[in-house]
């Protein structure tokens, strides 16, 4: 008995998928992928979220900053070296680091609502954070008088 030449069981004599290179085709997409000139709707997320953790550790920094030299007071002028390079740091991050802070802060809000800033303006609002939260793990790891 043959078997027949159509049917669920038979194999096709030509494939039925052309061969070309590339990855499968499944369609077109289900939306259009941006263009580096489209604009950005969510052009305010990292930078909100920025401002809202700077408004939070800003002023723990701050306030950790200012405690950390009353809870040296103690040792007086014969501080050892490593304590004393330690709070220039500490005090260097909290000054220059508020003007870096305020700096990526403005540049993260008005950065041009584009697709092609987005990461930009994601790495601005991490360099808002950044000084903050080095001055509290400096005031937490700060050395024994």
């Amino acid at each position: 008995m043959t078997t027949p030449r159509h049917g669920p069981y038979s194999q096709p004599s030509q494939p039925s998928q052309p061969s070309r290179p590339g990855p499968p085709y499944y369609g077109p997409a289900p939306y259009p992928m941006p263009g580096p000139d489209d604009l950005d709707h969510r052009t305010s997320t990292a930078p909100l979220v920025a401002t809202v953790l700077l408004a939070v550790l800003g002023p723990a920094a701050l306030f950790l900053g200012g405690l950390s030299v009353m809870a040296t007071d103690s040792c007086g002028t014969d501080c050892p070296t490593a304590l004393t390079t330690w709070l220039y740091l500490i005090y260097g991050t909290i000054v220059f680091g508020g003007v870096l802070s305020l700096a990526a802060l403005v540049t993260a809000w008005s950065l041009p609502r584009k697709v092609r800033h987005r990461s930009l303006r994601r790495w601005a609002a991490i360099a808002t954070v950044a000084p903050p939260v080095l001055v509290i793990a400096l005031v937490c790891t700060i050395p024994s008088p």
